[in-house]
């Protein structure tokens, strides 16, 4: 994976913001509780953050991730209350995922619709077939291993350091970084993101890789689904409202350009942790959910502003 100066600048920004909060909330901040628990609340926005990363890179947008992740929950609780496997409700939520994915994919390549309007119509088609299926209440499940995906590491296995969402995710976050920089598919995805009529003249089916991107992005939707469920143990409708915005803030903090062709898998990790630390201290600090939105909308602001300012330089 390459660590690039832009990547280690994000590491220090974080650092930063983990000191100053630190020194704000010296008794609760610094403890490695605190710090496990916010890694913990990375896993979600984390794995989302990869599939939207590819997305943005091939020029595209999802706003569906967060009604996507809701329904994920719904169908695992579901699965579970029908005495399914944990593994196979788990891969059922996920399917749920890669379906929706597809579908967003599909009906963007073929009725040559723009993704924000597309995604913006299946965030709410997503989110009411949860609720439909859900009868517009939480699903209560059986306790499962699903649970212990992102719950606090046990005392009799301290070896471990970080719960295994947080390993999984490590695991991904990897992963991802080969797909992107090794892979047929991931030089295509930049080249169609980059240039999506000089793609085809080279060759490159656009329509097919889009579909594969919302695809791929669908499957990291869906895992965040399953750690979702994992940390409520419930199937709840109505959870991960406005996810998207922490997820796209991340990536486009991590280096992603809207306007496609760029990004970074390692970035957008670390915006992801940047998000989450930031909701963190806000939370320790007493500060208002009201309070906590204005922060949030201001960064997206500002990452969006300054990715603007990157491609007239490059101009």
């Amino acid at each position: 994976m390459k660590f690039s100066l832009k990547n280690a600048v994000l590491v220090g920004v974080w650092a930063a913001l983990y000191a100053i909060l630190w020194a704000l909330l010296p008794e609760s901040f610094g403890t490695m509780r605190n710090f496990e628990t916010i890694v913990r609340q990375t896993v979600i926005v984390g794995l989302a953050a990869l599939g939207m990363t590819f997305v943005i890179i091939a020029g595209l947008i999802d706003l569906s991730v967060g009604s996507l992740v809701a329904l994920v929950t719904v169908v695992i609780a579901l699965g579970l209350k029908m005495d399914l496997p944990p593994g196979l409700a788990a891969l059922l939520g996920i399917g749920a995922a890669v379906l929706g994915g597809f579908l967003n994919g599909l009906v963007i390549t073929r009725l040559q619709v723009s993704a924000f309007i597309v995604t913006l119509a299946s965030l709410l088609a997503f989110r009411g077939i949860a609720k439909g299926l859900a009868s517009e209440q939480k699903v209560d499940a059986p306790l499962t291993w699903l649970s212990d995906l992102t719950a606090s590491v046990p005392k009799d296995k301290s070896w471990m350091l970080l719960p295994t969402g947080a390993w999984i995710l490590v695991g991904l976050t990897i992963l991802s970084a080969w797909i992107l920089r090794s892979t047929v598919f991931g030089r295509r995805a930049v080249a169609v993101g980059s240039n999506e009529a000089t793609a085809r003249l080279c060759g490159i089916d656009s329509r097919a890789v889009q579909v594969g991107v919302f695809c791929l992005a669908g499957l990291f939707f869906g895992l965040a689904g399953v750690m979702q469920f994992g940390r409520l143990t419930v199937g709840d409708p109505t959870v991960a409202m406005g996810l998207e915005l922490s997820v796209i803030a991340a990536v486009v903090i991590g280096g992603a350009s809207l306007s496609g062709g760029e990004g970074s898998i390692f970035g957008s990790i670390v915006g992801a942790l940047i998000m989450t630390t930031i909701a963190a201290g806000a939370s320790q600090l007493g500060l208002p959910n009201w309070i906590q939105e204005i922060v949030t909308g201001a960064i997206i602001l500002v990452a969006v502003a300054l990715d603007r300012w990157r491609s007239r330089q490059l101009a």
